[in-house]
């Protein structure tokens, strides 16, 4: 019985330590306000995950208000925004926000992708087990 107990005892911790080896955190950011301070936090944020967590999946999602956060003109975060993208960190446009400001691909910092809607995208990730943030103040 002994023996029995023990088995079942190492294999769940051996089992979980599989489970976990290799995961880590999935977080998608909303990102809608034009707010530069809010933006200058954002990456405040994404620095502090990334040191404690550095295989952290993270997509920030910019639409409405929040897509002046990636536009070459308006941006005032243009470097980070390039560091941490080169670092893995997806940021994202939202093409309807995109439509309805009159802003072209071409206006957007070349780290950055689509996503046809921001916030369709948003839901899809949580629908995939991300965690949502919703960045700003």
């Amino acid at each position: 019985m002994k023996t029995f107990i023990l088995s079942i005892f190492f294999l769940s911790v051996f089992s979980f330590g599989f489970a976990q080896t290799g995961t880590g955190h999935k977080i998608v950011f909303q990102l809608s306000a034009n707010d530069t301070l809010a933006h200058k936090a954002l990456m405040k944020q994404l620095g502090n995950i990334l040191t404690v967590a550095p295989d952290t999946k993270i997509e920030i999602v910019c639409h409405g208000p929040g897509l002046e956060m990636l536009q070459v003109e308006k941006s005032k975060v243009a470097e980070k925004v390039a560091a941490f993208a080169a670092k893995g960190v997806d940021f994202r446009a939202c093409e309807f926000s995109m439509k309805e400001r009159k802003v072209d691909k071409n206006q957007i910092l070349p780290s950055a992708g689509f996503v046809e809607a921001g916030i369709i995208e948003i839901v899809s990730k949580q629908e995939k087990g991300w965690s949502y943030i919703k960045a700003g103040f």
